[in-house]
C-alpha cells in the first residue's frame, strides 16, 4: 500500500470529517436573529441550550462545551510512533517497536500500513517480507499473497525469501498434475539465487522432488534420470554449504546406473568440484564477519534486522573494508568461469552486490562500487537505477549525487541534472538549519568565535576604516549564521554543491546560465565565501571579454558579506596580486587591515610583506617592516630580515647561520633541553620572537621544554641566582615532580611572612646543590672519553619509553606463586621524602645506558 493511502487513513478521522462540513462560507455571512441562532444551537445540543437559558447565561457556554466535545482524542501509541518515524526514518529500534504494536493489536489494515512503510524505508528486507506474507497465507487471502510475492521476488537476492516462496508453491500445488508448476518454480528460483552458498538446501529439495516423481514408461524413467543428472552436475560445481554431500550422492547415483559412465562423468566433474570446495572455504572466511547474528527479538516473532545509520566508528569502518575486500574478491572470478559461462558469473556477482546493498544500505561507497561494476559490464540503465536508489537511500550523499550528475550530463539530460542539484540542496539546507538550532540552543546568545570579531556588512565607511556606529560583537543571528567549527565545515561542504552546480552550468550551457545559477546562490544565506571566489575565477578564466572586471566586482560583492573572513580577504588579495593589479591590491590591503585585530591580521601582513619583498623596492619594504614592528613590537629584527631573504621555503640564514640544518641532523631527543627549539626548522622567526615577548602579552603557549619547566617549577624571586642548565641526565618528569611534591602542582605559593625565608631556602636548595655539584671538575680517562664519544645519541632511540619507577613498582608488587607456600605481596613502600631520586631516562640501547633492561 502506498504512502498516500497511509496518509489518507491517518487523516480521515471523524473529527476532521465533521469539521469539513462547517467550513466558513462568505456568501452566507448575514446577520441572523437571536431566535434563529438559539434554534440552531439547540439542534446541536438541546440540553446545554436549555440549561443556559434557565440560568440566564448566553449560549456561548454551550458552544464551548460542544467545542470541547469535538476536540480530537490524543493519538495512539502507533500513530505517535509512526509520525516520529516519518521525520526520522533511520531508526531500527523504532520500526521493530512499531511492528510489535501492530502485531499485538491484530488490526490487519494497520499491519499492512506498518509493513508497507517499513519496506519503503528498508526495501528487500526478507525477514520483514516473510513476516508480512505470513498474515495472508490463509485460503481466502492467497491472491494478495501472490501479489506480494510478485513484488518482492523481482528484486530479492535473499535465499530465505525464495525458500518461503517455494514452500508456498508446494503447499498450493499438491496434485500430481501440478508437478510441472512446482518444477518451474524451482528452476525459476535456482536461476536467480542458485549461485548463493546458502541455496544448497533448495538444490537438495529439488533433487528429492525429482526423485519422488512417478514414472510409468521407460521413456519417462529415462527423462527422470537425465533431469536428475543435469541438476546434480550443476550443483556440484557451485560452492554450496552441502556440496560434499551432493557430490557423494551424485557418485552413488551414477554408479547405480552405469559404473563405466559413472567413472567418466566423475572424472570430468572432479576439477570443478575441487575448485568449488576450495572457493567455499575462502567464501566462509570472507562472509564470517559480514553477517553477524541478528539481535534477539523482544517478542515471539523472528527478529527483523534493519541496517542502522552509520557512525563510521572503528568497527563500522572495518565492516566496510571487509565488504569491499569480499566484493573485489568476487569480481576476480575465483571460480574461474570460462567465457561461455560469463552470464553465470555476471549473475553471481550481481546477486552479491544486491545483498551488499541491502546490508550496507547507508554506505555510499558500496553503492558507488555497484554502479561502477554494473556500468563496466555494459548495463548502463541498470547502473543508473542503482545510483537513483542509492540517492533515495542517502539523500545527502555527495558521492552518489555527483556521479549521477556526471552520468546525466554525458547523456545530455540537462534538465535532469538541474533538477538533481535543486533536490540535493534541500536536505543539506535542512541539515544546516537543524545544526544551527542545536548550536543556538547550546549558546543562548550569539557571540563571535574565538578567532576574532565579526564585521557586518556595511561596516566600512568612505575612508576605508570601520564605522564607529557598527557593532562587531552583537551581530544578530538572522544576518549571518552563528559560528561553530562543525557548522562552518558543513557550510563549506554545502557551498561545494553550489560550486559544482555553477561549474556544470558553465560547461553544459553558457556564461549566462552560470550567472543565473550564481545569482540564486547569492540569495541563499548558507552560501559560503568559496562560492564567490569560484564564480570570480570562472569569470576571469572563461570570459575573455571583460572577465577581469566582472571577477573584481564579484570579489567586492563577496567582501560586503564576508569582510570578516580572513581567508576570503587573503584569496582576494592573492587574486589581485596574481593579475598584477598592484594598485587595487594595495588599496584593498589598506582598506581591510584596520578591521582585523593584530592576532588575526598576521596572515595579511605576511602576504603583503612577501609581495613587497619580491616585487617592491627596498624603501617600501623597510617602511612596511616599520609598520609591522609597530603592530608586533615583540618580533625581533632578524625575523623580517630573514624573511626578506627567503625564497620558496629556502631559509639559508636559519639553516646555516643559526645552525638549524646541523641541529636537524643531530636529532636531539625529547629529553634534551633544546629539543622543543630545534624541532622548529620551518621558520627562524617563530622561535626567536617568543623569547622576546613581554609578560603582558604572552605568545600562544607551546609545549615547554624540560629546561623551561625546571625553571618554572623552581620559584625565582628577584634576588634569586640565575637558573642553571640542568645536568646531562634527564630531569624528573612532571608526574614525578607532582608525586614527590605532595600536590598536583609544584609551584608553591609562599605562606605567611614568618615561614617565607624557610620556604624560599627549601625551594632554592636543589639549584644550589646542582651548582655545587657541577662546579666540581671531573675528568675521564682518554679511553673512556673515546668510548663515551662513540655511543649513539639519545635521540636515536625510537623504541618505547618505559616509566622506570612504575616498572620497578610493578615487579616489586608482583605475586610469584610458590610450590611450598603462598606468596604474600610485600607491604607498600613508604612515600619518599625530600628530593625525588633522579630519573636516568629510557633504555639507551646496548652499551648506551647504565645496564638497565626493560
Amino acid at each position: 500500500m502506498s504512502e498516500q493511502q497511509d496518509v489518507q487513513n491517518d487523516n480521515g478521522t471523524p473529527t476532521e470529517i465533521a469539521s469539513q462540513d462547517a467550513v466558513y462560507n462568505p456568501s452566507s455571512d448575514k446577520t441572523q436573529s437571536t431566535e434563529e441562532i438559539l434554534n440552531a444551537l439547540n439542534a446541536l445540543n438541546p440540553k446545554a441550550i436549555s440549561n443556559a437559558t434557565q440560568n440566564g447565561h448566553e449560549p456561548v457556554i454551550a458552544q464551548q462545551e460542544n467545542f470541547q466535545d469535538s476536540q480530537p482524542d490524543p493519538p495512539s501509541e502507533w500513530h505517535a510512533l509512526r509520525d516520529k518515524l516519518r521525520e526520522h526514518p533511520q531508526d531500527p529500534e523504532g520500526w521493530n517497536k512499531l511492528v510489535d504494536i501492530a502485531e499485538n493489536a491484530g488490526d490487519l489494515e494497520q499491519i499492512k500500513q506498518t509493513y508497507e512503510a517499513l519496506l519503503e524505508t528498508y526495501p528487500n528486507t526478507s525477514s520483514a517480507q516473510i513476516a508480512y506474507l505470513n498474515h495472508f497465507l490463509s485460503p481466502g487471502l492467497f491472491q494478495y499473497a501472490e501479489e506480494l510475492f510478485k513484488r518482492f521476488l523481482r528484486t530479492s537476492p535473499l535465499v530465505d525469501l525464495w525458500k518461503f516462496y517455494l514452500t508456498y508453491v508446494r503447499r498450493v500445488n499438491t496434485s500430481p498434475s501440478s508437478r510441472e508448476a512446482v518444477s518451474r518454480a524451482y528452476e525459476f528460483a535456482l536461476n536467480r539465487i542458485g549461485q548463493d552458498k546458502d541455496s544448497g538446501e533448495i538444490w537438495y529439495d529439488y533433487i528429492q522432488f525429482l526423485k519422488a516423481g512417478e514414472t510409468t514408461t521407460t521413456w519417462e524413467e529415462q527423462q527422470k534420470m537425465d533431469a536428475l543428472r543435469k541438476v546434480y552436475h550443476r550443483a556440484v560445481q557451485i560452492p554450496l554449504e552441502n556440496v560434499e554431500k551432493l557430490w557423494s550422492e551424485l557418485e552413488s547415483f551414477e554408479n547405480s546406473l552405469n559404473k563405466i559412465t559413472a567413472k567418466k562423468f566423475m572424472s570430468d566433474l572432479s576439477p570443478s568440484y575441487m575448485q568449488a570446495r576450495t572457493v567455499l572455504r575462502q567464501l566462509q572466511r570472507h562472509l564470517g564477519p559480514l553477517f553477524p547474528p541478528p539481535p534477539p527479538s523482544s517478542s515471539s516473532r523472528p527478529p527483523i534486522y534493519l541496517p542502522p545509520a552509520p557512525t563510521f566508528n572503528a568497527a563500522e569502518r572495518a565492516l566496510v573494508g571487509s565488504w569491499k575486500t569480499y566484493l573485489k574478491w568476487e569480481e576476480s572470478n575465483p571460480l574461474e568461469f570460462e567465457e561461455k559461462d560469463k552470464a553465470t558469473m555476471i549473475s553471481r556477482i550481481q546477486g552479491v552486490y544486491r545483498k551488499a546493498l541491502i546490508r550496507m544500505r547507508y554506505y555510499s561507497e558500496i553503492w558507488y562500487m555497484a554502479f561502477v561494476w554494473t556500468n563496466s559490464i555494459g548495463k548502463q540503465e541498470e547502473a543508473l537505477n542503482i545510483l537513483k536508489a542509492g540517492m533515495e537511500a542517502n539523500p545527502t550523499s555527495f558521492l552518489l549525487h555527483f556521479a549521477y550528475a556526471e552520468v546525466q550530463e554525458s547523456r545530455k539530460e540537462h534538465s535532469e541534472v538541474t533538477a538533481m542539484f535543486d533536490r540535493f540542496l534541500e536536505p543539506l539546507r535542512a541539515d544546516l538549519e537543524e545544526l544551527e538550532s542545536r548550536v543556538n540552543s547550546a549558546n543562548s546568545s550569539f557571540s563571535s568565535d574565538a578567532s576574532g570579531r565579526t564585521v557586518p556588512a556595511g561596516a566600512f565607511n568612505a575612508s576605508g576604516t570601520v564605522s564607529n556606529n557598527s557593532s562587531f560583537a552583537t551581530q544578530a543571528t538572522d544576518e549571518k549564521p552563528p559560528k561553530s567549527k562543525e557548522l562552518q565545515e558543513r557550510r563549506t561542504e554545502y557551498g561545494l554543491v553550489w560550486i559544482m552546480y555553477i561549474r556544470y552550468a558553465r560547461r553544459a550551457h553558457d556564461l549566462k546560465t552560470f550567472r543565473a545559477i550564481f545569482a540564486k546562490a547569492r540569495k541563499d544565506r548558507w552560501t559560503p565565501w568559496e562560492v564567490y571566489e569560484a564564480a570570480a575565477l570562472m569569470e576571469y578564466h572563461c570570459n575573455k571579454d571583460g572577465g577581469m572586471g566582472v571577477a573584481s566586482r564579484i570579489f567586492e560583492k563577496g567582501l560586503e558579506s564576508f569582510g570578516d573572513e580572513i581567508e576570503f580577504v587573503l584569496r582576494y588579495l592573492g587574486f589581485l596580486i596574481s593579475v598584477n593589479d598592484d594598485n587595487n591590491a594595495r588599496a584593498l590591503f589598506e582598506r581591510v587591515i584596520p578591521t582585523f585585530s593584530p592576532e588575526r591580521a598576521r596572515p595579511l601582513w605576511e602576504r603583503w610583506a612577501r609581495y613587497e619583498y619580491q616585487f617592491g623596492d627596498l624603501e617600501a619594504a623597510q617602511k612596511l617592516e616599520k609598520r609591522i614592528a609597530e603592530v608586533y613590537p615583540t618580533d625581533p629584527p632578524i625575523k623580517r630580515f630573514a624573511q626578506r631573504h627567503t625564497y620558496l621555503g629556502t631559509d639559508a640564514i636559519a639553516a646555516r647561520d643559526l645552525g638549524f640544518a646541523m641541529a636537524g641532523r643531530q636529532q636531539i631527543g625529547p629529553g634534551s633541553s633544546a629539543s622543543s627549539l630545534e624541532k622548529r626548522t620551518d621558520s627562524l622567526v617563530s622561535i626567536t620572537s617568543t623569547a622576546h615577548m613581554p609578560p603582558t602579552q604572552p605568545p600562544p603557549k607551546r609545549q615547554p621544554s624540560p629546561e623551561l619547566k625546571r625553571r618554572e617549577d623552581s620559584v625565582k624571586p628577584d634576588f634569586a641566582p640565575p637558573a642553571k642548565r640542568p645536568r646531562p641526565s634527564s630531569p624528573p618528569r612532571d608526574r614525578d615532580r607532582e608525586r614527590f611534591n605532595d600536590g598536583p602542582s609544584s609551584r608553591k605559593r609562599f605562606g605567611s611572612p614568618a615561614g617565607w625565608e624557610k620556604d624560599r631556602d627549601r625551594e632554592l636548595h636543589p639549584i644550589k646543590r646542582d651548582r655545587d655539584h657541577d662546579d666540581k671538575s671531573s675528568t675521564l680517562p682518554t679511553v673512556l672519553s673515546w668510548f663515551v664519544g662513540q655511543l649513539p645519541n639519545p635521540g636515536s632511540f625510537d623504541g618505547p619509553i618505559f616509566r622506570t619507577d612504575d616498572l620497578m613498582m610493578l615487579l616489586r608488587n608482583a605475586v610469584i606463586p610458590s610450590a611450598t607456600r603462598r606468596a604474600t605481596p610485600p607491604p607498600s613502600p613508604a612515600p619518599p621524602r625530600g628530593r625525588p631520586p633522579p630519573d636516568y631516562g629510557p633504555y639507551q640501547g646496548p652499551g648506551g645506558g647504565r645496564g638497565r633492561r626493560y
